[in-house]
Parts: structure tokens; C-alpha cells; sequence
């Protein structure tokens, strides 16, 4: 059976639009755009209503084409139980206010136990400081932590000189 893999927000805001004119931004377009063409039928991919949320909060083709993208992808439900979870690990984590989405994103995917969490979200989900406290979050109370990452570390990723 394929892996599962939960579609943080970022993603999809990396595949849609026009190229960034900063350079790290636009490497992560490019192996985003890359990953999805090349290897996202390698996964059994998910997303949330809190995916749903966040695009919504765009105008415009961009959000149409972002809303089209995910549009037949399963959804994994948000319940109390992932509020709760996500209440703990905003905590846990020490996330600053604004941030409590992250923690929403890391609950569903802990949740629902996927293997995979894709992202940009560098800060608050795929940080070195975030993996650690998930590690001890899953020691302490045995839940389920997907794998975090970026779509360059799924990827078959080959410079071209």
C-alpha cells in the first residue's frame, strides 16, 4: 500500500502562482512543482478542512486553481479529539499566538496517523526545533508523529549542470 501523506497548506500555495523573485522561494516552486508532477501518485494524499480554510482566504484564479487542485482529495475529519490534540501540542510546542494552525495541521496528520506531513512551513512544523519536541511529545504520550518534510526531500531531485 502506498504511504499516506497529509497536504499542509504551504504546498499548495507553492505549486499556484507566479515564480518568486526570491531565489530560496523559488527553488522550493520549482522541487514543489517537481514532487507533484513526478512523485505524488507515489502517496495516498489527504488534506483537512483546515487546509480548505486557509486557501479560502485567497482571491482571484490563484485560489480557484488551489481549491481544483485538492478538490477530489479525501478530507480527515477535524474533531474535538484533534482540537484537544492541538490545544496540547500549541502548548507543548510553544508556538506563538498566531501559529495555532500549525499545531491544527500537526494534530490531523498525528491524529489520523499519516505517515507523511508535507510542507514549507520551515518555522513552526518543519524545524529541527518542532521535530524534537514531537519526538518527546511522542514519547511522553505514545501518539502517532508523521514524518515532516519538504517536497525536496521526497523528490528524485537531480541537478542538472
Amino acid at each position: 500500500m502506498k504511504p499516506s501523506l497529509y497536504l499542509e497548506t504551504t504546498i499548495l500555495s507553492f505549486l499556484v502562482g507566479g515564480v518568486s523573485p526570491v531565489l530560496v522561494t523559488a527553488a522550493h516552486q520549482a522541487a514543489t512543482r517537481q514532487w507533484w508532477q513526478e512523485r505524488r501518485n507515489d502517496y495516498r494524499l489527504y488534506v483537512s478542512s483546515v487546509v480548505d480554510e486557509e486557501i479560502g482566504r485567497g482571491t482571484g484564479v490563484w485560489l480557484r486553481e488551489r481549491q481544483q487542485l485538492i478538490a477530489d482529495l479525501p478530507r480527515l475529519a477535524v474533531t474535538d479529539e484533534v482540537l484537544q490534540l492541538a490545544d496540547e501540542l500549541f502548548a507543548h510546542l510553544r508556538l506563538p499566538p498566531g501559529a495555532w494552525f500549525d499545531a491544527l495541521h500537526l494534530a490531523v496528520s498525528c491524529h489520523h496517523e499519516m505517515d507523511y506531513l508535507l510542507t514549507w512551513n520551515l518555522k513552526h512544523i518543519a524545524s529541527g526545533h518542532v521535530r524534537r519536541a514531537l519526538t518527546s511529545f511522542h514519547d511522553q504520550r505514545g501518539i502517532a508523529v508523521p514524518t515532516i518534510c519538504t517536497p525536496d526531500e521526497l523528490s528524485d531531485w537531480e541537478d542538472v549542470v
